[in-house]
């Protein structure tokens, strides 16, 4: 990519893409383009072939998708893989159609199988089921990878597939149903912790600033205590500290990325890594048994698993993850796993050697991670 180049991110107003907007920003490249979902709905054929006809990016980072935490995912299976197939369905054969010369598809680890070996490597793709709870949205990332795989081999496009552990950082949804787990926890034990203290302003400011379920910061205390309540955030009575309550045993492992630093793996990825660098260790040297449309690769067998893992390698139990955040936030109160809840996948560490060998590593660890998110969302809680 030159710095003049006219790159598309889709969603960029999101986790995942405002923090490659940002990225690329800081790295010097000034002709970025963007549309809110107000402006361009991916879910409309029509309107995102007029948007490549129009604009004709040259690159495109898709980071739009209908994402959401176990909850959210076991809740609207329907929602997630219809938007989530029809958004990259539309974007990518608009790439094709439209000459972009070379398209990132940010899809995640969720694509696994329930069972994979830990470490995930990238060839654990469907070698056997997947976790039911987030199966949909995984369906669709999967079908994801094998459209952008499928169009390079029968076209010779130039689409990658990257696929982040967990995510957390600056713009993360923070809402109590629909968030991943980080962010739902740090604001579950931020709320908790104003309930023990008795900081009425601060609840105010945080619904006002993040309604729940149409309760905000003008609702009444009772209304506010009963929404909190229903979300597991439960207030001191009784001699009682106020409580936390979390889905699950706790003993689930994860893994997580910081999203700032997902964002300079997918930059670092654009900018050297092509389509053609993830299969030549399977081209043959000297032999041919199969041509694709690839420039100058020839290939024996089939072509597969060619997505990239993004992540640390490291991982963290749901229990500790919960603790250091208490720990950060100041609450004094009580966590307290509910175990008849699911628990979902109990490991979810990936395999990032193929991205360390193509020379990008992570530097930010959970620690670190956690109190920066903190500060970021008092920062942004209305005050």
């Amino acid at each position: 990519m030159n710095k003049t180049s006219k790159i598309y991110v889709a969603g960029h107003r999101g986790l995942v893409g405002s923090a490659i907007w940002k990225n690329l920003k800081e790295k010097g490249y000034t002709n970025l383009v963007g549309r809110t979902s107000a402006e361009l709905d991916l879910l409309d054929q029509q309107a995102t072939e007029n948007f490549f006809s129009e604009e004709t990016p040259e690159y495109v980072f898709l980071a739009a998708a209908r994402v959401g935490g176990i909850v959210a995912n076991n809740t609207y299976r329907a929602d997630f893989i219809y938007h989530n197939l029809t958004i990259q369905n539309h974007v990518i054969h608009n790439a094709w159609k439209y000459g972009v010369k070379k398209l990132l598809f940010l899809g995640s680890t969720c694509i696994y199988p329930r069972e994979a070996p830990q470490p995930m490597k990238e060839d654990s793709l469907l070698t056997s089921p997947l976790e039911y709870t987030n199966e949909p949205y995984a369906i669709a990332k999967i079908a994801g990878i094998k459209l952008c795989e499928s169009y390079n081999l029968q076209y010779g496009t130039n689409f990658i597939s990257v696929m982040p552990t967990n995510l957390y950082g600056p713009n993360d949804n923070f809402d109590l149903e629909k968030s991943h787990v980080l962010p739902a926890l740090l604001r579950k034990i931020y709320l908790g912790k104003c309930l023990e203290e008795n900081n009425w302003q601060a609840i105010h400011n945080d619904l006002n600033k993040r309604p729940v379920e149409n309760v905000d910061g003008k609702s009444s205390s009772k209304e506010v205590e009963a929404i909190l309540r229903k979300y597991g955030i439960i207030s001191p009575s009784g001699g009682q500290r106020a409580a936390v309550e979390i889905w699950g045993t706790g003993k689930p492992m994860r893994e997580f990325l910081w999203s700032e630093e997902m964002a300079d793996a997918c930059v670092f990825i654009m900018e050297n890594v092509d389509f053609t660098d993830l299969i030549r260790s399977m081209s043959l040297q000297g032999e041919t048994t199969r041509q694709t449309q690839q420039p100058n690769i020839q290939f024996r067998g089939e072509i597969r698993n060619t997505h990239i893992n993004i992540g640390t390698g490291k991982e963290i139990s749901i229990k500790a993850l919960a603790e250091l955040i208490k720990e950060t936030v100041g609450f004094k109160g009580e966590l307290v796993f509910n175990s008849s809840k699911p628990d979902g996948t109990m490991r979810k560490l990936t395999d990032v050697t193929k991205l360390n060998q193509l020379g990008w590593r992570h530097q930010i660890e959970i620690e670190e991670g956690v109190r920066r998110i903190y500060q970021w969302y008092i920062e942004n809680s209305g005050r």
